[in-house]
């Protein structure tokens, strides 16, 4: 699987320039995207009011939450870093060695990633990297589970039920493409790191939901 995971990385992960670089950070932060958030409240409280709201909300806030720890856990950090010990993260695109041909550990290349251009070729490294990572991605050393992947399927499986229009399911289906293909291309994540933070958001929107239906009022349950 990792090396059919690996070529498909390699296969959508490219240069696109300093542009599409912005771009791709912007997709990436979390200032972009709070308008859909603001968005997806208000159509809340247009079909709901403000009971409905508020439920929404707490489910909400609690579904992106669990989304990020759940995801934590295979990468040993955040709040349930530690539930499993045993288990061996997964180092991220720009920190796999074997992509870049390169006969070191990941902690090698991690110290690598963080050393400017300039100084590279200073110390006689003047190769090309075969992952594209633009000096601001460079990040934790982990990427399995993408607790980006994790957080905006979660919020899709929560709102699109809650909301109930046509056109919302698919403007979530782009985002979520839009947020997940940003961190293939600043070499953050795997394909699979993404799939495996999918079923875990929708796991959790899925439940989120459910505490929506029950305690949302009788708008939320119709």
């Amino acid at each position: 699987m990792y090396t059919f995971d690996h070529d498909l990385f390699l296969a959508l992960n490219f240069d696109g320039g300093p542009q599409l670089d912005r771009i791709m950070l912007a997709l990436s932060g979390t200032t972009m995207w709070l308008p859909l958030y603001a968005l997806i409240l208000w159509l809340v409280w247009r079909r709901t009011g403000w009971r409905g709201l508020a439920v929404f909300t707490a489910a909400m806030i609690a579904a992106l939450a669990l989304s990020d720890m759940v995801s934590g856990i295979f990468k040993h950090n955040g709040l349930l870093g530690g539930l499993l010990p045993g288990f061996e993260p997964r180092p991220r695109p720009m920190f796999t060695p074997s992509l870049e041909g390169l006969a070191i550990t990941p902690d090698s290349l991690h110290a690598l990633r963080r050393i400017t251009p300039d100084a590279l070729a200073a110390a006689g490294y003047t190769g090309d990297w075969a992952v594209h990572v633009p000096p601001e991605a460079v990040s934790g050393r982990y990427g399995t589970v993408s607790a980006h992947a994790a957080t905006i399927v979660a919020l899709a499986v929560l709102s699109a039920p809650a909301v109930r229009r046509r056109w919302f399911p698919l403007l979530m289906v782009l985002c979520t493409a839009a947020i997940c293909y940003s961190r293939i291309y600043l070499g953050k994540h795997f394909p699979m790191d993404l799939v495996w933070g999918s079923l875990v958001g929708a796991a959790l929107g899925r439940a989120a939901y459910a505490v929506y239906r029950r305690f949302g009022g009788s708008a939320a349950a119709e």
